[in-house]
């Protein structure tokens, strides 16, 4: 039997307040950059590289001349974030958008192939200087949606109480008990065994075809991340620098990355860098993601020369990408992303007549 449609009445009347909260939460979001002085700009979801994050699968189309015959290869983007910093190359300072961004093969209770990415970018200011901004617009969306608290199943999260800065490493030495200084001795090359020795103990051993960040990220989603984030939002910051493809490293600790994430009640809800502005550190990046990808899943993506180029001009910044649904989701206690979206773009796999 087929789903009942989304816009149903019956169905929308129960999805009504979150949405009602979500443009609520908007406006709250663009008085908070007012006031701190940044513009609101837009560009365009169609790119020559949709990002290179090895691990997302992306939306291509093709560009057609107005023949309609001879084309090229297009993209929608996974992010907005190399046509902003174009922008901050090109002379803006802080700027914001709410974008509208595209992942493939993404659908579950916090995922959406088409989805709303908060990004924001400081010219001239360190990375750590973000959370100042991610602390104003946590308090302002638990206020539009007229709650003390950022939500999401049991957990609860106080944007106004103390936030917790941790780690990486201390994150797995303290809630996994998994040493990672020596899996990370030479930071250019993480070792799995020494991860897979320490991870044992703990139920957690390397499967044959792992590779390091398979291991680290299934300790870490077992193990680290539900216990992030409450009773108050957690800064998680110094990750390896294997793990920043576009931040830069630490000045003081080379070996690290100018990379924090935000957890919010268990959830992943922003990542902030320091932002790589060395194009030749990039594109060595950039080709070892291409070579990963296509290792994986037999597919690549180009290269944006044209952003390369623009990072030679782009000042030292910090960047982040927070996930406004997530953030509403938090906001409304809403317990999936279709609650929060005004029109879906796909029924969910587990769609059922009386789920909203």
């Amino acid at each position: 039997m087929p789903p009942t449609p989304w816009w149903r009445a019956d169905r929308f009347a129960r999805r009504r307040p979150f949405l009602e909260a979500r443009a609520r939460i908007a406006k709250a979001v663009r008085q908070v950059f007012d006031a701190a002085g940044l513009v609101e700009v837009e560009t365009p979801a169609l790119q020559v590289s949709p990002g290179l994050e090895p691990h997302l699968a992306v939306f291509e189309t093709r560009l057609l001349a107005a023949d309609r015959r001879a084309g090229r290869p297009l993209y929608l983007h996974t992010s907005p974030e190399f046509a902003m910093k174009k922008l901050l190359a090109a002379g803006m300072d802080g700027i914001f958008q709410l974008a509208r961004v595209f992942r493939n093969a993404e659908r579950s209770d916090l995922h959406h192939p088409e989805f709303t990415m908060l990004e924001w970018y400081r010219a001239r200011a360190g990375y750590h200087d973000l959370i100042a901004d991610c602390r104003a617009l946590l308090v302002a969306a638990a206020d539009a949606a007229g709650r003390q608290a950022l939500t999401h199943g049991a957990r609860r999260s106080d944007p106004r109480a103390p936030w917790q800065v941790i780690t990486v490493a201390d994150a797995f030495a303290e809630l996994a008990g998994v040493d990672l200084a020596p899996a990370l001795a030479d930071p250019a090359r993480p070792d799995l065994a020494a991860l897979d020795r320490a991870a044992r103990p703990i139920g957690h051993g390397a499967r044959p075809d792992d590779r390091f960040e398979d291991l680290f990220f299934r300790i870490f989603l077992d193990r680290i991340e539900p216990r992030l984030g409450w009773p108050a939002p957690t800064v998680l910051t110094d990750y390896p620098i294997s793990m920043a493809a576009l931040a830069r490293p630490k000045p003081d600790a080379p070996h690290l990355a100018e990379r924090f994430e935000l957890y919010v009640s268990g959830v992943e809800l922003a990542n902030a860098f320091g932002e790589l502005t060395d194009p030749v550190a990039q594109r060595q990046r950039f080709e070892a993601d291409i070579a990963l990808r296509q290792s994986l899943y037999g597919d690549s993506v180009p290269i944006d020369e044209d952003f390369l180029d623009a990072l030679g001009h782009m000042p030292p910044a910090a960047g982040i990408a927070l996930g406004f649904d997530r953030l509403v989701m938090l906001a409304t206690g809403a317990a999936r992303i279709d609650d929060v979206l005004w029109a879906p773009v796909t029924a969910p796999p587990d769609s059922s007549p009386s789920q909203g």
